[in-house]
């Protein structure tokens, strides 16, 4: 799928959200979910403030960025869309001194991966005045490009989340090793979830652990099936990038 040029740029972006809520919605059913409790976030990393404006003219509501300093230029950019209910999500790597941009600007941080990064988020919250949804990133795979934080870290990110002011611990969050193959990502869907009803059984606040981020352009019908409620689609919805 090539980046549609300008005049076209709103039907091809609609169309290519009709298609990927169909699919979504064909995963959903074929495990008896509810299609209206996954959200579809539309990652718009690289892509200019013009593919964005198309998204909300095609119903989109959510959307993803991986830089925080992108993502506060399209922010600012996107002003007018203040009071539409559009949430913006971070979904890459938050470095330690990017964390109070982080809290000041995003609806949801999905990569948190340190102890320290949620003590920095919720003092700035605090300072700010925020309430930022947060994720913990999980480590599953062992990537040494990847971040998260290893399974048997969660127990105590999660006690110290339960302490804070002003950040929601709302779930977990997986990037699985990239493969062309869907269902090689199975594997790792399915596990993440285990790890939150495991943290459950142990005696954790539900309440921080009913979202699973898990889920992107190549592989989300198969996170849908394994219980993704966040999937973050961008290649489906706005093209490949650079090309």
């Amino acid at each position: 799928m090539s980046m549609p040029s300008d005049p076209d740029l709103a039907d091809v972006i609609t169309a290519n959200v009709a298609r990927v809520r169909d699919r979504l919605a064909q995963a959903a059913e074929r495990v008896d979910r509810d299609p209206s409790s996954i959200c579809l976030v539309a990652v718009s990393k690289t892509f200019p403030t013009s593919y964005v404006q198309a998204g909300v003219s095609a119903g989109l509501t959510n959307f993803g960025e991986n830089r925080v300093q992108e993502g506060l230029t399209k922010i600012a950019a996107m002003d007018e869309t203040r009071g539409l209910g559009i949430a913006w999500h971070l979904i890459g790597h938050v470095q330690s001194n990017k964390a109070r941009k982080a809290a000041a600007a995003f609806a949801w941080i999905h990569s948190v991966d340190r102890l320290d990064l949620l003590n920095r988020l919720d003092q700035a919250a605090v300072d700010l005045g925020t309430r930022p949804n947060c994720l913990l990133q999980v480590d599953l795979a062992g990537e040494p490009t990847k971040h998260g934080a290893s399974v048997d870290q969660l127990g105590q990110i999660l006690e110290a989340a339960d302490s804070c002011s002003a950040v929601r611990m709302r779930g977990l969050m997986v990037i699985p090793p990239w493969s062309e193959d869907s269902e090689r990502a199975r594997p790792f869907f399915r596990r993440l979830r285990q790890v939150r009803d495991e943290l459950v059984e142990d005696g954790h606040d539900p309440k921080m652990l009913t979202e699973l981020s898990m889920g992107m352009s190549n592989d989300f019908e198969v996170a849908v099936e394994e219980g993704s409620t966040l999937v973050r689609v961008g290649t489906a919805i706005f093209g490949r990038r650079g090309t």
